[in-house]
């Protein structure tokens, strides 16, 4: 198998790092162990195998979207640590420059 060459000086550009040198010998390490490793599947017969986009099958489940009875609104807005204009429950801004009162 030919030996894996990685730029590690590119990649920490690409991915905007700083890295020192100690950093860049255990990263070079790391990096040929991985790609190794996937040169070492490929060589895998994988002709039987179907294949799957996740390990463990998935299923939804779905159930009817059914109105129901409404909550009281009372103990709700009872609970609520502030009130805008009496019916609306204050939460902390997350956008700049909102600036609701």
């Amino acid at each position: 198998m030919e030996k894996t060459n990685i730029d590690i000086d590119y990649v920490a550009t690409l991915a905007r790092l700083e890295i020192s040198d100690a950093e860049k010998e255990g990263l070079q390490r790391d990096l040929e162990s991985i790609v190794d490793y996937i040169n070492e599947l490929s060589e895998l017969d994988v002709s039987g195998v179907e294949p799957t986009a996740h390990a463990a099958a998935l299923t939804n489940v779905w159930r009817e979207d059914v109105p129901g009875e409404p909550f009281d609104r009372a103990p709700i807005l009872a609970n609520a640590p502030e009130l805008m204009n009496g019916e609306l429950i204050r939460v902390p801004q997350v956008l700049p420059g909102e600036g609701m009162n």
